[in-house]
């Protein structure tokens, strides 16, 4: 069936940033071990910049994902379960920021955003530890991208898409049956964003609180570099 009024483009979009961001942080990963673990000089160069170019496209792709799901949630697209469940045609524009660390999603991709833009300044500073202390924060942006990912293998549901339509969400409601359910009233506005987050300070708390949860990852992965590459003291300078 053809749902008229549908704008199905955004959610295509942002789910294909999703699937790009978890494919490029697990060649990122994957690239800095290895580049960790070689011993020719030439092939350490090889991998790191492979890893630098895989890092840099998963940090274009979590930041189009935060864009593309802003601008749901900011044209009031219902058909998306997110911007449905989540806003209302009453916020004030501060506001829709809000509803996007509202749900599950929204704050694991936030917390997902603050690691890219640690893990680029690391890469930026050039430092010999780049690769060993990239490949922890790469691993863990591969399994974060895995909470927003939102696909079925077999019996088993990783993630939790943020792009799911209404429809998808309640398939087996009645309502999906006619071509023209956007135009129901019950779909003419959202549920709204929750009262304790309509607050001037609920706008940048949560995302200062995500980035000093991120923060904790950098000197955990310069512990463990250390450990890997068995210099005890060298990586605390």
């Amino acid at each position: 069936m053809k749902y008229i009024g549908e704008n199905l483009l955004p959610g295509q979009l942002g789910h294909f940033f999703v699937v790009l961001a978890f494919v490029s942080s697990l060649v990122a990963a994957i690239s800095y071990f290895r580049a960790t673990n070689a011993i020719d000089p030439a092939d350490e160069k090889r991998w790191k910049k492979l890893a630098r170019i895989a890092f840099g496209i998963d940090f274009l792709s979590v930041f189009s994902v935060f864009g593309i799901l802003y601008y749901i949630i900011a044209s009031h697209s219902f058909e998306y379960f997110y911007a449905w469940n989540h806003s209302n045609l009453s916020l004030n524009t501060q506001y829709l920021l809000s509803c996007i660390w509202e749900g599950q999603e929204g704050s694991f991709l936030l917390w997902t955003i603050w690691h890219a833009v640690l893990g680029a300044i690391l890469i930026f500073r050039g430092t010999k530890w780049e690769a060993p202390v990239m490949t922890v924060i790469s691993f863990m942006q591969v399994c974060l991208s895995t909470m927003i990912i939102g696909l079925y293998i077999g019996d088993v549901h990783l993630g939790s898409n943020p792009f799911l339509l209404v429809r998808e969400k309640f398939a087996d409601a009645p309502v999906f049956s006619r071509a023209d359910y956007l135009s129901l009233p019950q779909m003419q506005d959202g549920q709204g964003l929750n009262q304790l987050l309509q607050n001037y300070w609920m706008v940048i708390h949560p995302p200062v609180l995500f980035l000093g949860f991120a923060s904790t990852i950098v000197p955990f992965a310069f512990a463990f570099a250390g450990l890997w590459k068995k210099d005890y003291s060298g990586w605390t300078r």
